[in-house]
């Protein structure tokens, strides 16, 4: 992996020699390898790569960056928006939203590449999906977590999370178990839209994941694709996912169009890699992206619920920010 050239690399297979760059997702019905995007809006890019092998992340060197990290929210805001949020479930509207805001680095060094913070992210803060893809406008490097879907044939499986506590905390609370019941309930709603009727199960409920610095919970609901479906009709019914926006989804997107300043992009959207039958796409949290030469962005959030205490949720943004924080460089202003 070089970082100078169009390339996608996940699970440890790097795809390079972009052949063709599309936002239409019946392009992926071919059978070629697909490196896919997803922003949180809705974007689509998606791009044909000729060559796939197996090669690990490169051992490249990253000169932290000294510059700071700019919060498009500050602590007072965040905790307004939380407060919203509930005020919002207490008439009713909604039931879950995952509160989210920016931070931004405006660097003073030219950056040829983030494949040196990829390498040093997969290093230090190792991560199930992590992966790096860079193509003409848009470079990322991701350490997420958690599985959007991932799919064989016709079976298709999705992990949310939903539930996080600092790696020394023993247990979860009511408040995470209920806040992730919630989504497991939304994602099973998600994939009776291209599923079999009967097929969705829950074959995992609150699962235990532990990561660098914290701890998530996790579950896993199964389905079987109806025949003949497509990608267009599974991305319609499954981003943006429910673990990122809320429920009932369509509330939480209002909620979080109203509340916050800055549009998402890959940031909470789906990354991954689609061919033919086969796919592995994450969501895209934990993530560095740039669209412009010389700016870092980095999201983070919290699922906000009746029982959330906006001093702790605000807190927990900042846990899982300060970690990958701390190996890109630059303090929070």
């Amino acid at each position: 992996m070089y970082g100078s050239e169009n390339q996608f690399w996940m699970g440890g297979q790097l795809a390079t020699g972009l052949e063709e760059i599309s936002n239409d997702p019946s392009a992926l019905e071919d059978g070629n390898f697909w490196a896919i995007l997803i922003t949180f809006e809705g974007e689509m890019t998606f791009a044909r790569f000729s060559e796939v092998k197996s090669v690990p992340v490169a051992d490249l060197e990253w000169n932290e960056i000294s510059t700071p990290w700019l919060s498009s929210c500050d602590r007072d805001g965040y905790i307004k928006y939380v407060d919203a949020v509930k005020e919002e479930i207490a008439s009713g509207g909604v039931y879950q939203v995952n509160a989210c805001y920016e931070l931004r680095n405006e660097l003073v060094q030219p950056i040829d590449s983030l494949a040196g913070l990829f390498a040093q992210i997969a290093a230090r803060n190792q991560a199930p999906f992590a992966q790096y893809l860079r193509l003409p406008k848009i470079e990322i490097a991701s350490a997420t977590p958690e599985r959007l879907i991932s799919r064989s044939g016709n079976e298709v499986i999705t992990s949310p999370i939903k539930g996080t506590i600092r790696s020394d905390q023993e247990s979860f609370g009511e408040k995470d178990q209920a806040e992730n019941l919630m989504i497991v309930d939304l994602m099973r709603n998600d994939l009776s839209k291209v599923c079999d009727s009967g097929s969705i199960s829950v074959s995992e409920l609150f699962r235990v994941e532990k990561h660098p610095g914290l701890s998530h919970l996790v579950s896993d609901v199964r389905g079987s694709l109806r025949p003949k479906i497509k990608w267009a009709e599974i991305f319609q019914a499954l981003t943006p996912a429910g673990s990122v926006s809320g429920a009932p989804k369509s509330s939480a997107l209002r909620i979080i169009e109203q509340n916050e300043s800055s549009k998402r992009g890959p940031y909470c959207g789906a990354i991954g890699w689609v061919q033919g039958d086969s796919a592995e796409i994450a969501v895209g949290i934990r993530t560095f992206w740039r669209t412009e030469e010389d700016v870092l962005h980095f999201g983070t959030g919290a699922g906000i619920t009746w029982a959330s205490d906006a001093s702790a949720e605000w807190d927990e943004t900042r846990l899982k920010a300060n970690r990958l924080l701390t190996i890109a460089g630059g303090e929070i202003l």
